[in-house]
């Protein structure tokens, strides 16, 4: 199950930690669809072919186009280059839709008071952000790979 938290402002350390505040605070999915528009689905990795969730948000949603990646040394080309690029603040002109297959990482986006919310992503964790809303990527220090499907 996702956990989304607001960020310190540190931007000294490792951007893959976890950058809580002190005291942590969270953030529900509740919050998170309402400051945020992003939409989450936990998906059964094991069912996922029989269960018929995500052809159904898919079919609910519009969404024709996949794709998969796998964020790590050996399977992305210039990966280094990659990840500085994933994590620079960036907006796009349609929904990001992120299935994660493997592998961690975050997301994080600016709320309505341009504060950032780092969403922790699991293997499973179906995450849609909505049209024009600042967000970025990094891994975290787990597993060092994500391999993600864009549904």
């Amino acid at each position: 199950m996702v956990r989304a938290w607001y960020m310190d402002s540190d931007t000294s350390n490792d951007q893959r930690l976890e950058h809580h505040r002190n005291p942590p605070v969270f953030v529900s999915l509740e919050k998170l669809k309402e400051e945020t528009g992003v939409l989450y689905w936990q998906i059964n990795l094991e069912t996922v072919k029989e269960d018929g969730l995500l052809d159904q948000i898919r079919k609910d949603r519009n969404y024709s186009y996949e794709d998969e990646i796998t964020i790590h040394p050996d399977k992305l080309p210039n990966y280094e280059q990659k990840l500085k690029t994933f994590f620079e603040e960036h907006l796009h002109s349609d929904e990001e839709i992120r299935f994660i297959l493997e592998g961690s990482g975050y997301f994080d986006v600016r709320d309505s008071n341009d504060e950032w919310i780092r969403i922790e992503v699991l293997p499973g964790d179906l995450i849609v952000l909505p049209a024009g809303i600042y967000h970025r990527f990094t891994l975290d220090t787990k597993v060092g790979r994500c391999h993600v499907d864009s549904i």
